[in-house]
């Protein structure tokens, strides 16, 4: 009896929290900020993925623009698990997964790029929440950039705000001439349960490196 009853307790909690959903990302923004998104948006950002599920987006890449020195970006990257696409690939399928971090309390986000020849690219990074703005990006190797999250034109926009690098426990903030420039990812309804998803790299001597546009939906 008492082993039914953790079992039914254990039920309701999970219920519970399903219905409360996941307010993480919602408490980097205002209420009037939060409000300015669609509903999809909000409802896409609250979804609470529980331990052991994946949530998993299905698309395509419309286009993947970069400059010379974006793609030289994109090739020395690779060094640190390629986070930035690797060619100029346009209508390439792509699947994103999301997929609860029991150790970080964060997110990993998975990134499948179907390539034209050879094994498709996939790029793994850990939202966290922490950090001075409450948001971090980290791609491994120590390596990683604290986000701020910002509302315009209906669109969720991450934006980055520093680079770090973690040894040996310390970390320490990159000097600006040593990293990419600014990094943008905006997020936006499409209509029709689809959402666009836009990556941008701008360099304050080099203009935009690199540049990607995707359509998503939920599998």
């Amino acid at each position: 009896m008492r082993a039914q009853q953790i079992s039914a307790e254990l039920r309701e909690d999970a219920v519970r929290e399903q219905r409360l959903g996941d307010l993480r990302f919602r408490s980097l923004l205002s209420e009037k900020s939060w409000a300015a998104l669609p509903l999809a948006v909000r409802r896409r950002f609250s979804k609470r993925v529980s331990r052991g599920s994946t949530v998993v987006y299905v698309g395509e890449i419309l286009e993947t623009e970069m400059n010379v020195p974006g793609w030289m970006l994109a090739q020395a990257a690779r060094l640190i698990g390629a986070p930035f696409p690797l060619a100029r690939n346009v209508h390439a399928p792509s699947v994103v997964t999301v997929t609860e971090d029991v150790a970080s309390q964060g997110q990993i986000w998975t990134r499948l790029y179907a390539r034209t020849s050879g094994f498709p690219q996939i790029v793994n990074s850990c939202k966290r929440f922490e950090g001075s703005t409450g948001l971090e990006e980290y791609v491994g190797y120590g390596i990683g950039m604290a986000l701020t999250v910002h509302v315009r034109d209906e669109a969720l926009i991450f934006r980055s705000q520093n680079y770090f690098v973690q040894i040996f426990g310390r970390r320490f903030t990159l000097p600006r001439w040593l990293t990419p420039g600014d990094i943008f990812v905006t997020h936006a309804e499409a209509g029709e349960g689809k959402f666009s998803f836009v990556l941008e790299v701008i360099h304050p001597r080099f203009g935009m490196l690199i540049r990607q546009l995707a359509m998503f939906r939920e599998a």
